[in-house]
């Protein structure tokens, strides 16, 4: 069931990142969905909200996936993403599985590449 949920942690994110998110709430959401992403309102249809408006806002953002990591009910994403401006931030992203499989809750964290650092380690 790892490799299952973490092929779906990675669908799902792209899914929505790229402009579906109803979509992804329909594949990939449980029953529940907790958020605890203070920016994004709890719930699947705060989740919908959230990113077709960052859809709308910024369309020529990407993404990449860095690393997968899955134990238990849980999956974590780290990626490099590219916004409008070249600003580049790297996230990671933790969604719990219910026992079927779909995702009902998500934690994220996400901290810009800055121009200019103390050391010559990449943030990856």
């Amino acid at each position: 069931m790892l490799e299952e949920n973490k092929k779906n942690a990675v669908a799902f994110y792209k899914m929505a990142y790229e402009g579906n998110p109803r979509g992804a709430v329909d594949h990939f959401i449980g029953d529940r969905y907790i958020q605890h992403n203070p920016d994004v309102e709890d719930g699947k249809d705060g989740f919908i909200k959230y990113f077709e408006r960052m859809a709308k806002e910024y369309p020529e953002k990407s993404i990449e996936f860095v690393r997968v990591v899955a134990e238990g009910e849980l999956v974590a994403l780290q990626t490099h993403q590219t916004w409008p401006g070249n600003d580049e931030y790297v996230t990671m992203d933790f969604f719990k599985f219910d026992e079927n499989g779909k995702i009902v809750e998500h934690w994220d964290s996400i901290q810009q590449i800055p121009k200019k650092s103390a050391n010559y380690n990449t943030m990856y």
